[in-house]
């Protein structure tokens, strides 16, 4: 029986170095350091979200009806699975948006103008 490789150390919880592959047919052996892909540290259920989403193309609404999940919680599995990955959520949205109402409080740019900008047009 085959189980699913740990990618932490139970003791430390350091990343753990893959050493030895063998082939079950002619126990070929093989010892060197091997890299995991980021996806062999996800969770089960991390894993499973991303199939489902991977399936559904993308497509939120499509995830939301699949797993019966709400969109925030569509979204807040999303940057739990990216951070997960070692991936920074970009904040640069946010700071433009501060950006725009700073301009449009100082008179720089219209109230439609400012919309169109909030909405990434």
């Amino acid at each position: 029986m085959a189980y699913k490789v740990i990618t932490n150390c139970p003791v430390c919880s350091k990343t753990l170095k893959i050493t030895k592959l063998q082939c079950t047919h002619c126990h070929t052996t093989i010892e060197n350091e091997f890299e995991l892909s980021k996806l062999a540290s996800l969770s089960k259920d991390q894993l499973n979200f991303v199939e489902v989403f991977l399936t559904c193309r993308g497509n939120i609404k499509e995830v939301e009806k699949e797993l019966g999940i709400s969109y925030p919680t569509v979204r807040g599995k999303l940057t739990d699975i990216i951070s997960s990955l070692g991936y920074e959520q970009k904040k640069k949205h946010e700071v433009d948006e501060k950006k725009i109402v700073t301009m449009l409080e100082n008179g720089e740019i219209t109230p439609e103008e400012a919309i169109k900008l909030l909405k990434g047009e």
